[in-house]
């Protein structure tokens, strides 16, 4: 008999998917419920590859939380619909792996994969998910987004201001976690690094959702050319797939 995908807490991951966040605090409460079950997911447990990368989601969905209630951003309705869209792209990968889809983003395969093991480092995996959430998911939750709401993707619009706007909580949230994801001896050099390891990931952050905005722009073009969109869908998979490859692989070990 084969063993469930989510080993001993499966079922319960099952029913967790079967529900579709409607807003961002169930979005947050949906990744709170999911980090409570990853952590328990043997053999691996607390080093689980996943959990590694949903703390970090659910750290930075939080936030975008609290500035939604504090009126941080012009058009709060879009921000919200991109949240819900956004995450619901990373359920349903999800959804897929648990039920063996072949279907499964490839983006999202390559950590799926490592669930059993051979263990992957912390800082490594939490990357290899925001690759594929970023390079692969952001571009269509944006599309989507825009159809719902009956507008598009344009530069310099409070839409997009709002968008920038993520950009400064993921430089006020990673250092903190990029830290919580690495061993002693490694403390000790990001230490003597000095703040170059924040602004380095600072900037890679704000250059790949800039990507992701100008993809989205682009698959916006082709939104009703079945062929085209389908294209771009396998383009940004096979690129953030190769690259979340690589970050789980010992080089990506190792360049942490």
């Amino acid at each position: 008999m084969t063993e469930p995908v989510w080993g001993p807490v499966h079922r319960d991951i099952v029913d967790l998917l079967a529900d579709h966040p409607a807003d961002v605090p169930a979005v947050v409460d949906h990744l709170t419920k999911l980090q409570d079950l990853l952590v328990r997911l043997p053999p691996l447990e607390a080093s689980c590859p996943l959990a590694d990368f949903n703390r970090l989601y659910l750290t930075i969905t939080e936030s975008v939380l609290n500035g939604l209630y504090d009126d941080r951003f012009a058009d709060p309705v879009f921000l919200s619909r991109l949240d819900v869209e956004f995450a619901a792209r990373y359920f349903d990968a999800m959804r897929l792996w648990t039920d063996s889809s072949p279907g499964t983003p490839k983006a999202w395969a390559c950590l799926f994969q490592r669930m059993r093991g051979p263990d992957a480092r912390p800082l490594p995996s939490a990357a290899a998910g925001v690759n594929a959430h970023i390079n692969f998911d952001l571009p269509f939750a944006l599309v989507t987004t825009f159809d719902s709401l009956e507008s598009e993707p344009v530069d310099g619009t409070d839409q997009h201001r709002d968008y920038l706007r993520i950009n400064d909580i993921f430089a006020d949230k990673i250092p903190g976690l990029r830290r919580g994801y690495l061993e002693r001896w490694q403390l000790l050099i990001d230490m003597l690094n000095g703040d170059i390891d924040d602004w380095y990931q600072g900037e890679l952050v704000e250059y790949t959702r800039d990507v992701a905005w100008r993809n989205a722009q682009k698959i916006w073009r082709c939104r009703h050319d079945p062929a085209a969109h389908e294209c771009e869908r396998a383009r940004l998979d096979e690129t953030a797939a190769a690259l979340g490859r690589l970050l789980l692989s010992p080089l990506g070990a190792f360049l942490q």
